[in-house]
């Protein structure tokens, strides 16, 4: 492709409307522009990048006997009626009506569509197991997008599905699809850590996310370098400490002007704040067999020295949204903001939630529900009970690892991929069976398998880049190589170029040919810019001196190549060495997974 020819345009500044260095560089670099919020266009550079990553999920996909279909993205409300999740989702998913008043969405995933599927293809045990997947556009209504790439509402999707006779074939297939989804990763040049995850909205028994480490990410892991433990956060466990037993005191209101936090009250009365309670006031919409019920008013209660974990107590009520609760709502249930206590509340009124501390800390100084004042001596059991008892607290760096006991420590990461065991949660109610050798029906039991892929390419620009623009790794990059000539309008360069871009094109090699007319300094930095694993350059000494000069945009490595017979294998050896550092790693950490 000749650089006069391509459709882009890079950009010198920095665009003011970019977080995250991978937007930066996407937008600069002229891979996407975008048209709304959490919406992009894909130009020709980009479009490029994506097709290769496709193409390595494919080969990967397939060496698991993965299958690619193609499923609609519009789908009709029955389906998602039939497993419950229309009444479920909330404002996430984009509904519409058609011409005769029916309802659709626009598929922000496709577990209803696939089991119907293969409810109607799927009679017998003799069918299974199989999966099947797409690479697909997909819509999810985003309220808060961001970092370009990274959080969208219009995005690729790889989602795949597997069926499965019983809960231990899935159990053997699914370590293929862990091992499948590092070898994706490797071979798009990012390293991964897998980590236990809440199954959210997909449901089902187990699930891992793939992290790629990064200060910017969005997620928090937990991780213990003693026994390899590692969970997001919004699942990670800990060890909690027990505090030692006490004699239940007497009930006491005291004085407490102006202490409406933790801190504050720890240190107005000089105590530690793992002898208070915290409450915690949330308002959730909580599903049941039929659909979503009202709002439900949620008193959390945690120890003053712990945080409440969102994920954890949405789990332990089964919320499907949660949101804080308004000073108003907080009134009504006889409570007080600041001074807020499970102690005397309208329980008629209330879900009450604490966590598993609280019922063997004794002596806890709470809230009042009166303004400047609180309750010490507050114990679970003699002053109040809760409807839930549950693990509710997030695990912070430093706390114990659940299984060993060492030290935990948090990192940041971006989720590039995450699989399920959705198990029966969708075939037992679509009907989705088959016959056993005994003509006996069961439900099918599935797995789920999803990847971003635009999130993907901005993560690979995340852990790929330096000061002068993208680094792409030579599996993915747009082009092999950038051929920048320096003609200056030197008809005898020009013939060398162009006869050096035939010989590489030829060859079977994707050449992005720089043939604009234009000075050095703005190629050299489009060509950083833009980010190809090889750039070589011809100019007027080159051509004088029979050379050639090849720099690998990645190390900095230059050299220069003889213009003759041996030109090209000198090229592709250099290329060789690029790839292989993937490739190497590749082997070698497989065999050793």
């Amino acid at each position: 492709m000749r650089l006069t020819r391509l459709f882009f345009q890079t950009l010198r500044e920095e665009q003011s409307e970019a977080e995250l260095i991978s937007h930066q560089l996407m937008l600069r670099a002229g891979l996407v522009r975008q048209v709304a919020a959490g919406i992009f266009s894909y130009l020709p550079i980009g479009q490029r990048i994506k097709h290769r990553i496709e193409r390595i999920i494919r080969e990967e996909m397939e060496a698991i006997t993965g299958q690619e279909v193609s499923l609609p993205v519009v789908q009709p409300a029955e389906l998602w009626q039939q497993s419950g999740r229309w009444q479920q989702i909330g404002s996430d998913m984009a509904r519409l009506k058609d011409r005769h008043n029916r309802d659709l969405c626009l598929g922000m995933t496709h577990e209803e569509v696939v089991t119907s599927l293969a409810a109607g293809l799927i009679k017998s045990y003799r069918q299974l197991p199989f999966m099947v997947y797409q690479i697909q556009t997909k819509f999810r209504d985003e309220p808060r997008p961001r970092g370009g790439l990274i959080r969208v509402r219009e995005f690729t999707m790889k989602d795949g599905y597997s069926f499965h006779a019983d809960f231990e074939d899935l159990d053997a297939y699914y370590p293929q699809v862990y091992q499948a989804y590092f070898n994706i990763f490797r071979r798009c040049g990012i390293d991964v850590v897998a980590v236990s995850s809440d199954t959210g909205m997909m449901g089902g028994t187990m699930a891992h996310e793939f992290m790629a480490l990064s200060p910017d990410g969005e997620d928090t892991i937990l991780m213990c370098d003693a026994c390899g433990y590692k969970a997001n956060r919004q699942v990670a466990a800990f060890q909690k400490l027990k505090p030692a037993p006490e004699t239940a005191l007497p009930l006491k209101e005291i004085h407490t002007p102006g202490t409406t936090t933790i801190d504050e009250l720890a240190a107005f009365l000089n105590i530690s704040t793992e002898k208070t309670a915290k409450a915690v006031f949330l308002v959730a919409t909580i599903a049941d067999d039929s659909g979503p019920l009202e709002d439900q008013f949620i008193f959390a209660v945690v120890r003053g020295d712990m945080d409440l974990n969102e994920t954890k107590i949405s789990n332990a009520v089964n919320a499907l949204a949660l949101r804080p609760a308004t000073p108003e709502e907080i009134f009504d249930v006889g409570a007080e903001p600041g001074f807020g206590s499970p102690v005397g509340i309208d329980r008629s009124r209330v879900l009450l939630v604490v966590d598993d501390l609280i019922p063997i800390s004794p002596n806890l100084v709470a809230g009042a529900n009166k303004v400047d004042y609180h309750l010490t001596h507050v114990n679970y059991g003699r002053d109040y009970e809760a409807d839930i008892v549950a693990d509710i607290t997030a695990a912070a760096d430093g706390h114990a690892c659940p299984s060993c006991g060492e030290r935990l420590r948090y990192e940041r990461g971006i989720e590039v991929g995450n699989i399920f065991k959705l198990g029966t949660k969708y075939s037992a109610v679509m009907d989705a069976t088959y016959l056993d050798e005994q003509n006996t029906s069961h439900p099918l039991v599935m797995g789920c398998y999803g990847i971003g892929v635009d999130r993907l390419i901005a993560t690979i620009i995340e852990l790929n880049h330096d000061e002068n623009g993208i680094c792409w790794p030579l599996s993915v990059a747009p082009f092999q190589i950038m051929l920048v000539s320096l003609a200056g309008g030197n008809p005898e360069v020009i013939q060398v170029a162009d006869t050096l871009y035939d010989t590489l094109t030829e060859a079977g090699l994707d050449v992005l040919y720089d043939d604009r007319n234009d000075r050095a300094g703005v190629k050299f930095n489009d060509a950083d810019l833009m980010g190809m694993p090889i750039r070589l350059t011809i100019g007027s000494r080159g051509v004088k001196n029979g050379f050639v000069e090849l720099k690998v945009r990645r190390t900095g490595y230059s050299a220069d190549i003889p213009l003759g017979e041996d030109f090209l294998d000198a090229v592709l050896h250099i290329m060789d060495e690029e790839g292989g550092v993937i490739l190497d790693r590749l082997r070698e950490e497989s065999m050793g997974t």
